[in-house]
């Protein structure tokens, strides 16, 4: 007889408090708090009541003057209000990399370059006593749970940067923590007393569901200090006035698909070997009629066409991206004939947009764009598969339908610097390993084995993804990016091993590795634990050359390429 299952309760999104120590009288003081004391608790469903909201999505924190509460260029899934006391948000200059834990760009000189040929002998990961006790700028302590990292020299930094002081009521990360983008800046506390209540964002989600004031003053600063910003960088909107950009943005609606935090459910569906495509979320369906231009804020969407019983991947879209504007304009400009959507657009992963309504394009920005800047007329053309639009079929004859679903399947459109290894061309000679080696101390950092099609294979080296997942929750900063959209890399010297990047990066391309002396010996800790830091690829950002593996392969088998351009690899792949 077989045995019985064994019977779970169904994990729930509260079986994890963001802070299990919340007590009823803490609960009490934030209900008598404002927002929570204006909002109507009957307006909440009995299932996310407001105080449970608070009581499992929210936690208090406390910070003594200069400690960094957010960093600009960190990814931050929380938004935060002051309780008490005050903060200060440095506008301009932003912080030196050094002051926010990062490492100070720039490249090898002559003599470290030339050092690394006789540093074979000595031991990987090697640090030096001194070296691990230098923080430039920085300080750190250590409460019950966290890392608070402080700026040593306060006043010189309120000499040199211009700065505004934030008090009680003042509510701030909330744009970052719902789209999931970098902090646009630096906030430390400005008083030793200083106690900010942080909430995460399916809190803040909720909350402002279900309360119409906070919904209406987030969405209010949304439009006053990103959306404009945006659509003035984004070509379609370049040729209105700032009257008609106003008018855009007053009726733009947000939206969010997916789940946030996809790195964790990524990593356990593809070691199961169960991803799903036709689960992930429709943001627009193949057939219906075109309501609004989907814009892409964050994440990545993929766009599929019906193919007998199920659906085809015809191409995949980043942030910066849209779609559905060929149908509208096709409509616009042939009101005898229209269109509905050609194709489907569904969410993979989180996908934060923004949606242009279609009666605003086509009362305010198809008639600004020039006519040679409007989108080509939709034109139905036959193939052995069914129709297809003309514009649409590149993606997939670039690099073939089989990769295009590989890469998609395994999330890799979120590279922009893969390491790709052609098998055919590859005779595991290693050189490329022992180059990685030689670069950084002893230590390659990366595998030559990961995901394959066919003959290509993408190793399992850091990704320097779009959108780097690893990012989030880093606290001192040590994992970073060096420019915007560039490589992301990890500071040794303040790296504290916590795992949060190893456990985050949904493509195991971070290792923890046991750091030594100079001697050889392990360093440990107070407990006698072996110290251990992340480790990654970095593009070998301080040599010059580029790449050292890619420079070291003799038989051009391995290229370092963004893989949303497709271009590029279908090149690589048929040279």
């Amino acid at each position: 007889m077989p045995a019985a299952p064994t019977i779970l309760e169904r994990p729930q999104r509260w079986d994890a408090a963001f802070d299990p120590d919340m007590t009823d009288a803490a609960l009490d003081r934030l209900l008598a708090t404002a927002p929570f004391r204006d909002m109507d608790a009957e307006k909440f469903p009995k299932r996310t009541p407001l105080r449970e909201i608070l009581r499992n999505d929210s936690r208090i924190r406390r910070f003594r003057q200069g400690e960094i509460i957010v960093r600009q260029g960190d990814y931050g899934t929380s938004a935060f209000l002051i309780l008490r006391g005050a903060t200060r948000v440095v506008l301009k200059p932003h912080l030196p990399p050094a002051l926010l834990g990062r490492q100070s760009p720039g490249k090898k000189g002559f003599f470290r370059t030339l050092a690394q040929l006789w540093n074979g002998s000595r031991p990987a990961e090697t640090f030096s006593r001194t070296r691990l006790r230098q923080a430039a700028g920085l300080g750190a302590r250590q409460t019950k749970n966290e890392v608070h990292v402080f700026l040593q020299d306060l006043p010189r930094v309120m000499d040199e940067h211009r700065t505004e002081q934030m008090t009680g009521g003042d509510f701030f990360g909330e744009i970052a923590a719902l789209s999931r983008m970098a902090r646009t800046s630096t906030i430390f506390a400005d008083s030793d007393d200083a106690e900010l209540l942080e909430i995460r964002w399916q809190g803040l989600r909720d909350l402002m569901k279900y309360d119409d004031a906070l919904r209406t003053h987030v969405n209010k600063i949304y439009r006053e200090r990103a959306l404009s910003s945006y659509l003035n960088a984004t070509p379609m909107f370049q040729h209105l006035t700032k009257e008609q950009v106003d008018r855009v943005a007053e009726q733009i609606e947000f939206a969010t698909y997916g789940d946030y935090d996809w790195s964790g459910e990524y990593k356990r569906l593809a070691q199961s070997g169960s991803v799903q495509p036709e689960k992930e979320p429709v943001i627009a369906q193949e057939g219906d009629y075109p309501n609004g231009v989907v814009l892409l804020r964050a994440g990545f969407a993929r766009i599929s066409q019906k193919l007998g019983g199920g659906e085809r991947t015809l191409n995949y879209i980043g942030a910066g991206q849209l779609f559905g504007l060929r149908e509208i304009s096709h409509n616009w400009r042939n009101k005898d004939s229209p269109v509905n959507l050609q194709f489907s657009l569904r969410a993979i992963g989180y996908t934060h947009l923004l949606i242009v309504p279609t009666r605003v394009m086509e009362e305010i920005v198809l008639p600004s764009l020039p006519k040679n800047e409007l989108p080509e007329a939709i034109e139905i053309v036959k193939d052995e598969l069914g129709s297809q639009p003309v514009a649409e079929k590149g993606a997939r004859e670039k690099v073939g339908a089989e990769i295009l679903e590989f890469l998609t399947e395994n999330r890799l459109f979120n590279a922009t610097a893969s390491m790709v290894i052609d098998l055919d061309r590859c005779t595991r000679c290693d050189d490329c390993v022992r180059a990685c080696a030689s670069t950084h101390d002893n230590n390659p950092r990366f595998l030559r084995h990961g995901p394959t099609s066919g003959s290509l294979m993408v190793a399992n080296a850091c990704l320097h993804c779009a959108d780097p997942v690893c990012m989030i929750g880093c606290p001192t900063g040590a994992i970073h990016r060096e420019s915007f959209a560039g490589q992301v890399v990890i500071n040794p010297d303040t790296c504290i091993g916590c795992k949060a990047c190893f456990n985050n990066c949904p493509y195991d391309a971070i290792r923890m590795v046991e750091i030594r002396d100079e001697t050889g010996e392990f360093m440990v800790d107070q407990e006698m634990k072996p110290i251990a830091k992340a480790t990654k690829c970095d593009l070998c950002v301080e040599s010059h050359g580029g790449p050292a593996c890619e420079r070291a392969c003799p038989h051009g088998a391995l290229t370092r390429i963004n893989l949303n351009n497709l271009d590029a690899l279908s090149k690589w792949l048929k040279p």
